[in-house]
């Protein structure tokens, strides 16, 4: 689970809306866009295998932390990265306030050195690749002097890091760009720092970084000539959903006729910025369109996914940023196991034809037991607690219903499945919603849905109405964000939590809101499919 965060709630509400506004800031449309071919339109398909060699990641602002994030944590897949405006890995540490005044100000020192043990000591752990695997890696970095949103001794410090390791890095930091991914298809001029953030300073950069990458570059084609393929992320989403991890539902690979064709090709992962994703206010395929890579992969022979974050209807993530800073309480969220890092490593694996797939039994997902499932409803207090009989119709009710009580979801996995001997690392739960009314988590404003968990049954395993109120093992061991449609991954559950997992037997989770609703808003989850508790050890 995610650290607590000390910061009281009306200053966390500032703070993300400071780095959702920071990482690419709102600004007139500006600068004159160079003469460019048609790019090609997408049309609808899934991700098949190719013939992929060496693998590599790009991006620019939290897409360059993510490219960063991808690079170090599976150095065993990438073999080098290039970021535009960005910094060092984990620099946030998984908090907001190190994330806007270390790794885009200066108002607070970034602890590079801390930076490079945390990483050593996660490679030592097994949590990242091993580190070594880092020596000799090309890595590209480009600040301009003009970008105010990640200022320039913060990507001082990404090129510092990636040396630590031995990586080879060309580092341009030569113009006065603003904020913005570089390319000769850029609309804007090379200093400003606006829509749609793709600048032109008079220079190929994609010639420069896959140049440094690649080794050697053919010239770009005039205009792509392959096929841009939309398909759908949910499908490599952990938990099945791309939604409750601040994805969204379309992804895009630009794959060229020669790599469909049975050619051995490189595949470029490349990540746009916050508000850049295809589904952020219509922005659409401007950053596929005019990064410039689609050019260069007709002429290279190079595959070029483009994965797509997507915004939440909450303060967490409100401009479709990458995770670099462990918000949706993904404490994992620079290292294997994060949830948007892995939903990419399925892609990389899955246009790789399988790739190398994560380690065999490192990880075990298990069903609800629908029999021992259920919910109890009562009022504010608990009185008159009784089972709910609704499930069958509509799923488990949570928040308050038409009658005035408040429900509450009880639900139990068979925890002895986890291997004897292992340690657990990670637990979460991974819930869909069914139908509803209202938004209970408004009522009241910041209501969040914990989730308490009871070593054993809270008492007997099947569900009855002293549930409601029966002491939990752990309260609060865990939390589920608001979600409006499809399904919701909880953040992890805590250190506590997960010492409260019965290895021998049942382990019972009861889904409930932290205070009584003050109007009927409610939910029903998972009525045809079981709640799902996905348990990572080593």
């Amino acid at each position: 689970m995610r650290p607590p965060h000390t910061t009281r709630p009306r200053r966390l509400a500032a703070l993300l809306l400071s780095v959702a506004a920071a990482l690419f800031p709102l600004a007139a449309p500006g600068g004159a866009t160079p003469a460019a071919a048609a790019a090609p339109a997408p049309v609808p398909g899934t991700l098949q295998p190719y013939d992929v060699g060496a693998v590599y990641s790009s991006g620019v602002s939290s897409g360059g932390y993510m490219a960063t994030q991808l690079h170090v944590a599976y150095s065993g897949t990438f073999g080098g990265s290039a970021a535009f405006a960005s910094g060092p890995f984990d620099c946030a540490q998984n908090q907001l306030a190190t994330a806007l005044n270390a790794c885009m100000n200066t108002t607070q020192d970034l602890q590079l050195a801390q930076l490079e043990q945390t990483t050593r000591n996660w490679s030592a752990q097994g949590l990242v690749d091993p580190v070594s695997q880092l020596a000799g890696d090309p890595v590209y970095v480009f600040s301009g002097s003009g970008d105010t949103t990640v200022k320039r001794p913060v990507a001082d410090a990404l090129a510092d890091y990636y040396g630590r390791f031995g990586a080879r890095v060309q580092y341009n930091r030569s113009t006065a760009a603003g904020h913005a991914w570089i390319s000769p298809l850029g609309p804007n001029s090379c200093t400003v720092t606006q829509t749609p953030w793709i600048n032109n300073c008079g220079l190929d950069a994609e010639r420069d970084l896959l140049g440094h990458l690649l080794g050697t570059v053919a010239a770009p084609s005039a205009s792509p000539t392959g096929s841009l393929i939309r398909f759908d992320q949910n499908v490599y989403a952990p938990g099945g959903a791309a939604a409750p991890l601040s994805l969204d539902e379309n992804g895009f690979v630009y794959v060229p006729a020669s790599c469909s064709g049975g050619a051995t090709c490189t595949l470029m992962v490349a990540l746009h910025g916050c508000k850049q994703g295809h589904g952020y206010q219509g922005f659409g395929t401007q950053f596929i369109d005019k990064a410039y890579l689609n050019e260069y992969a007709d002429t290279n022979r190079m595959i070029v996914l483009y994965p797509q974050a997507a915004a939440t209807a909450t303060l967490e993530n409100p401009n479709g940023c990458w995770n670099w800073w462990g918000y949706l309480g993904d404490s994992a969220y620079a290292r294997h196991g994060g949830k948007q890092i892995e939903a990419i490593m399925g892609m990389v694996r899955a246009l790789r034809g399988g790739g190398t797939p994560p380690p065999a039994g490192d990880r075990v997902t298990i069903a609800g037991t629908d029999a021992q499932d259920g919910y109890v409803k009562a009022a504010a207090d608990g009185s008159g607690a009784a089972v709910g009989t609704l499930e069958d119709t509509y799923g488990l009710a949570l928040g308050r219903g038409t009658d005035g009580k408040v429900n509450r979801t009880l639900l139990s996995f068979d925890t002895s499945t986890i291997p004897a001997g292992k340690e657990i690392t990670r637990a979460y739960l991974t819930v869909n919603r069914s139908s509803g009314s209202g938004d209970p988590w408004s009522s009241p404003a910041g209501h969040q849905l914990l989730v308490d968990v009871r070593t054993g049954c809270f008492g007997g395993c099947a569900v009855e109405a002293a549930d409601w109120g029966a002491t939990a093992t752990v309260a609060g061991g865990a939390r589920i964000a608001a979600f409006s449609s499809g399904g919701a991954v909880s953040t992890d559950l805590s250190a506590t939590a997960l010492a409260a997992i019965d290895r021998s037997g049942t382990t019972q989770f009861r889904l409930r809101f932290e205070a009584a609703p003050t109007s009927t808003a409610y939910l029903f989850v998972n009525k045809d499919t079981p709640v799902t508790l996905t348990v990572e050890y080593r």
